[in-house]
């Protein structure tokens, strides 16, 4: 054999070298193309046959934003508080849905091998190898390798044919490999190409603000010996007098350490109420939600019937012992009203109490006066809210101040000034006279109604009327006979006619009297068999009054023409009468309706009646008292929000929210202007009106027992 040149040697070694790779090539194409066949699927044998319509209907599940899982009790530490805190921002990031794709970047080192691949292949399949094969695709295929391989100076073809073939394989191989790749690697997954807002964190760094511990130690000499400096300083100011002012001036000024302390302490006493009111309105938050937007929605399936929310409850360590004996709002601070403490039992009487309380404190009281005396009545006065009218059970009357810095009061009758010889069972402010003098009226058990007048330095009295018993004549000595005085227990001023009023007495009956006649009553009215308890106008219709009685019953009346003939002999008829089973102790009318009026009995229950919805059955009959054997004794609307008070014997009130069937209003036409006072003062007149006039027509009395 002629021997072989050099470049049919290196010929022979790229392409046994070739063979190889083509080898390898195959048997990775063979198990490419394993793993790129079609799976049979396999079908389950328990899988649900569904139908056209089934396999068709949409199945929406909606993400939210928030984790159910994620925890809501993480605390973390304040260094700003020095507490622990927890915290209201929670991670609520859940994954719902992951997978692992099988994506390479086009620059990575496996991304550039398989390209390799692919073109080799692409190669082989275009130029087929055989032994026969000019020189010209063999200087080509093996261009091809010099190009895609790392080292491309080994196996330089270096004749002239060859070099010209290995240029235009290259050209190719450059032309494909920026082709798209069309491997089961060349797709892009959606779901990964939605835009992830960024997270963003803010956060603020300052300064702790300065603190410092103080700490000492008090003891008594110290304390004596702060109180005999400040003494000192007191005195030398008295010594003290103005300059540029004559001695012989005795009004001059002397400013006094005194007066600036004082000022101190009201201010510090006024900041330190307003933080009480702050810390009770958070304490009592959901009593306070209650009292401004709860209303009882049961009340829309029940026509006829209402409920009483309870709401704060007040108690003074100090009332524990006593009986509310009266109660009455403020005229002017929708929220204030005094109460005033006592016994209605004659073997157990001591101190008394009048206590103001407020909505917005209801664990202490704004202010109070401690008597020797029990409290059995009380009045604020309706132009001047500071001024408090009282009666005592040994029969004194007075007048505190809740302005004065005074723990008494400001004026006080005695035995010399016409003191009552029996309890006072009620007072009430009346209108300054000619001279601008205020005065007041009051009624005891000794028969006497009495107007007091305060002027600058006394207060002075003067009987207004006797509660005589003409038919009930009394022996005296020597077979005289001796009028008997009659019990006052309750009397009550009429609302546009200031000179008339009514007075109940123990002996139950009901006197219609007038400030001209001092000698005898305009109508009598047997109106109880026991002791009358309240006697009250209604605020809307001039001639219809209301009494209760220690007889079990609420009555409502109506007051006659004078002019009309008075048969002696005829006996007075209610126009409605209810029976409450239990001694009644208080009535009030509602101040937004003529034909609503509540009560409360011994029991520990309060009444709601609308006469308007049910002549005959109350609307609410609820139990109030919380403990067993608790009497209520008094109760009384508020005259602006939807609540009434309630007092028992037990010296706490209890305040009650009305449901909306208890309030029900005329609703107003649509686009129709708001009634002004006289329209809806007309308006209750007539409703309870029409009342009236079927009970009228009926022979007998409306009752109901």
């Amino acid at each position: 054999m002629p021997p072989k040149s050099k470049n049919s040697v290196a010929i022979e070694r790229k392409r046994s070298r070739r063979d190889q790779d083509d080898l390898t090539d195959t048997a990775e194409a063979a198990e490419q193309d394993d793993w790129m066949q079609a799976k049979a699927l396999v079908k389950p044998d328990d899988q649900l046959e569904l139908t056209e319509a089934e396999l068709k209907e949409e199945f929406t599940r909606i993400l939210t934003a928030n984790n159910p899982h994620a925890p809501q009790n993480i605390v973390r530490y304040s260094f700003k508080e020095r507490q622990f805190k927890q915290t209201s921002s929670v991670d609520q990031l859940a994954v719902h849905f992951s997978m692992d794709g099988n994506l390479l970047h086009k620059d990575s080192e496996e991304a550039r091998r398989q390209m390799n691949r692919t073109e080799r292949q692409s190669v082989v399949k275009e130029e087929p190898t055989e032994s026969g094969e000019p020189e010209a695709a063999a200087a080509s295929t093996a261009a091809v390798e010099e190009v895609t391989e790392e080292g491309g100076a080994e196996g330089e073809v270096k004749d002239d044919g060859g070099e010209e073939g290995a240029a235009t394989a290259s050209k190719g191989a450059k032309a494909k490999s920026e082709k798209k790749l069309t491997n089961q690697f060349n797709y892009s997954e959606r779901a990964s190409q939605t835009y992830n807002n960024p997270f963003r964190d803010r956060g603020t760094v300052t300064e702790p603000p300065p603190r410092a511990s103080f700490s000492s130690n008090v003891t008594q000499w110290e304390i004596y010996d702060a109180y005999q400096e400040d003494f000192e300083k007191q005195e030398k100011t008295k010594e003290k007098k103005v300059p540029g002012r004559k001695e012989e001036g005795k009004t001059k000024k002397k400013f006094t350490m005194s007066e600036s302390s004082s000022d101190d302490i009201s201010r510090v006493e006024t900041a330190a109420k307003i933080v009480e009111r702050m810390v009770n309105q958070n304490t009592y938050d959901d009593i306070a939600q209650d009292f401004k937007y709860w209303e009882d929605v049961s009340d829309e399936y029940r026509d006829q019937e209402g409920t009483l929310l309870p709401l704060w409850k007040f108690t003074f360590e100090k009332a524990k012992k006593l009986a509310i004996t009266s109660v009455c709002w403020s005229p002017m601070y929708r929220d204030l009203y005094a109460v005033s403490c006592g016994s209605y039992d004659f073997m157990k009487q001591g101190s008394g109490l009048i206590i103001f309380w407020t909505l917005k404190n209801p664990s202490f009281p704004e202010c109070y006066f401690e008597t020797d005396s029990g409290v059995m009545c009380l009045d604020i006065h309706p132009q001047h809210p500071h001024l408090i009218c009282a009666g005592f059970y040994d029969g004194s009357v007075a007048v505190f101040s809740a302005v004065e810095r005074k723990e008494g009061p400001i004026y006080r009758c005695t035995a010399k000034n016409g003191k009552h010889t029996d309890p006072v069972w009620q007072v009430r402010w009346q209108k300054d006279d000619a001279d601008n003098n205020m005065n007041f009226y009051s009624i005891s058990s000794d028969g006497r109604i009495c107007l007091w007048t305060i002027l600058k330095n006394e207060m002075i009295f003067q009987d207004v009327i006797r509660l005589l018993l003409p038919d009930v004549p009394a022996e005296g000595p020597d077979g005289i006979k001796v009028p008997t005085t009659g019990s006052g227990t309750a009397f009550d001023f009429h609302q546009q006619k200031d000179y008339l009023f009514l007075v109940g007495t123990e002996e139950g009956k009901v006197h219609i009297c007038s400030k001209a006649y001092t000698s005898h009553f305009i109508d009598t009215i047997n109106a109880h068999n026991m002791a009358v308890y309240k006697v009250c106008w209604n605020r809307f219709h001039p001639r219809i009054f209301i009494t209760c009685s220690a007889d079990w019953t609420v009555k409502i009346w109506e007051m006659r023409d004078t002019l009309e003939k008075k048969n002696e002999n005829e006996s007075r008829k209610p126009l409605f009468s209810f029976d409450l089973n239990n001694c009644v102790g208080d009535v009030a009318w509602a101040p937004y309706s003529s034909t609503v009026f509540a009560a409360v009995t011994s029991d520990g229950k309060a009444f709601v009646y609308d006469l308007n919805v049910n002549k005959y059955e109350p609307l609410c009959e609820q139990m109030v008292a919380q403990k067993k054997k608790t009497k209520l004794t008094h109760v009384d609307f508020n005259p602006t929000y939807p609540m009434l008070i309630v007092g028992d014997d037990r010296g706490s009130v209890i305040s009650l929210k009305l449901s909306p069937n208890l309030r029900k209003m005329k609703a107003e036409k649509k686009g129709a202007p708001p009634p002004d006072e006289a329209t809806k003062i007309q308006r209750e007149i007539e409703k309870l009106e029409k009342i009236l006039s079927m009970v009228r027509e009926q022979p007998t009395e409306a009752t109901h027992s």
